[in-house]
Parts: C-alpha cells; sequence; structure tokens
C-alpha cells in the first residue's frame, strides 16, 4: 500500500507518533522519523526495521519542531535521501493544564509554537514536494480541538486552530492533487498527561472517570489512532479532505445530562 512511499511522522519517538511509524513500516513505507529523543527515536527505528518487509531502515532526525533550523532540516534531509515526500504526519504535540486565570503566556507560547507554529511551518516546506507527488497531510489533533474543556484552555485552543488549519489547507491544495485531513483522538494512554504535571494519582483517577466520559467504555489505544491515520494517507480515502475525523469513543459525541 505504501511501497515506494516517503512518509514523515513527527513526535516519533514515543505514544502516537512511534506506533504509527511502526504500522506505516509494517506496509513498507520509505519513513522519516523525527523526534526530540534521540535514543527513543533509535528504539522505534529499530522496530520499524524489523516490521519492515523490505527491512527497509527508516531516516531518522533528530529534531526540535519548535526550532526553525530544525525544521527546515528534516525537509532538507529527506530531500536528500529520498528526493520525495509522499505523505507527512504531523503528530508532534505537548499538553500543558491551566485556565485563563493560570495559564501563563510562557505556556501558551509553548503550546502554541509546538502544536501550531511548528506543524505550519513544516506543511509550508513539504508543500511543494506533496504537490509533486499528489500526496497528502495528516495532522494529530484532539478531541479537545472539536469540544471544550475546562482547565486545558491553550491546549483546547491550540487544537481547534490545527482543526482549522487543515480545513483551511485542504481547500488551497485540493485543486493542487494534495488532501489534508486530521485525526482528532479521546483519551490515549501515551503519558502525555503525565507529562503536562498530572500527578500518578489524579491520573489513574482521570482514567477511572473516562469509562464514563467516552460512550464506549474506555479509552483509545495509539494502535487505532495509527489505523486512521493510515486509512487518512491511503487511497482508499482518495475522496476525503478536509475531514476531522473523531476516533475518541464516542466522547465528541456526549454530553452532560
Amino acid at each position: 500500500m505504501f511501497a515506494n512511499k516517503v512518509v514523515i511522522i513527527t513526535g516519533a519517538s514515543s505514544g502516537i507518533g512511534a506506533d504509527t511509524a511502526v504500522e506505516f513500516a509494517k506496509l513498507d513505507a520509505k519513513l522519516v522519523l523525527t523526534g526530540r529523543d534521540k535514543n527513543n527515536l533509535a528504539k522505534t527505528a529499530e522496530r520499524c526495521e524489523e516490521n519492515s518487509p523490505s527491512i527497509l531502515k527508516p531516516l531518522s532526525v533528530s529534531a526540535d519542531i519548535n526550532k526553525e533550523a530544525d525544521v527546515q532540516r528534516i525537509i532538507n534531509e529527506t530531500i536528500e535521501h529520498y528526493n520525495q515526500i509522499d505523505v507527512l504526519v504531523n503528530n508532534a504535540g505537548i499538553m500543558g493544564i491551566g485556565s485563563v486565570e493560570n495559564t501563563s503566556l510562557d505556556q501558551y507560547d509553548s503550546i502554541f509554537n509546538t502544536n501550531v507554529r511548528g506543524p505550519y511551518y513544516l506543511t509550508m516546506l513539504a508543500t511543494p514536494h506533496l504537490i509533486k507527488s499528489k500526496g497528502n497531510i495528516v495532522n494529530v489533533s484532539s478531541v479537545a480541538g472539536l469540544r471544550s474543556f475546562p482547565g486545558i484552555l491553550a491546549y483546547c485552543m491550540s487544537k481547534s486552530a490545527l482543526d482549522q488549519f487543515t480545513r483551511c489547507t485542504s481547500l488551497e491544495l485540493a485543486s493542487k492533487g494534495v488532501r489534508v485531513n486530521a485525526v482528532n483522538p479521546g483519551v490515549i494512554e501515551t503519558g502525555i498527561h503525565l507529562r503536562s504535571g498530572v500527578s500518578q494519582e489524579d491520573y489513574e483517577k482521570y482514567l477511572e472517570k473516562c469509562k464514563e466520559t467516552h460512550a464506549i467504555g474506555r479509552t483509545g489505544t495509539t494502535q487505532e489512532v495509527a489505523g486512521t491515520i493510515i486509512f487518512l494517507a491511503s487511497d482508499t480515502a482518495s475522496n476525503i479532505t478536509g475531514a476531522t475525523i473523531p476516533v475518541d469513543g464516542g466522547r465528541h459525541a456526549m454530553c452532560p445530562r
């Protein structure tokens, strides 16, 4: 399905990004893995190589999506190595806890730089190559882009911005043969909550609560998100663009009663 297709995945050193990379590897994609953690990136690359039918070794680019020079390097090294880009998966993202009363501007800037500015610039640089290959983009958003939640203000705002970015760019690039879509996961146990400052005890209580806040009665898995990303990136989704698809066990459809 993805043989001879070059797929860039940001945030590939852990969570959804790492498992999406492995699933693409199983379909013989030529992978470009980027992330900040060199050791974890190497582990993902190893898993990809082991799962690739043609034993393809991914190109690993240690990079910080917040740094313009690093974003440029991702594209430059990809073209130098493969001379094409077919799929861009904008997955790198961070979360932060805080309301309008206590979210500092530093936290706001950090979240927006990672979740919006980084994907914006990487997409801008990748677009000429995607037009050439008639490729596509999949942005990893969140149910927090579709629905409102208290206590994660900057995060919700950043993901709604990413959803609008998805829709606007899909219209701008449709006539040039490039599709742009997003997946909007619900709660996936990747550790993003713990990294955002939630304590282990509160996290466990939160996961228990998720049985009530997700219609299917549980949190999701990284493989479930990866499967949807791969579907959107494949020719099977050739008539889908500008879509923001919840992969959230029905959470987006729920309301208090």
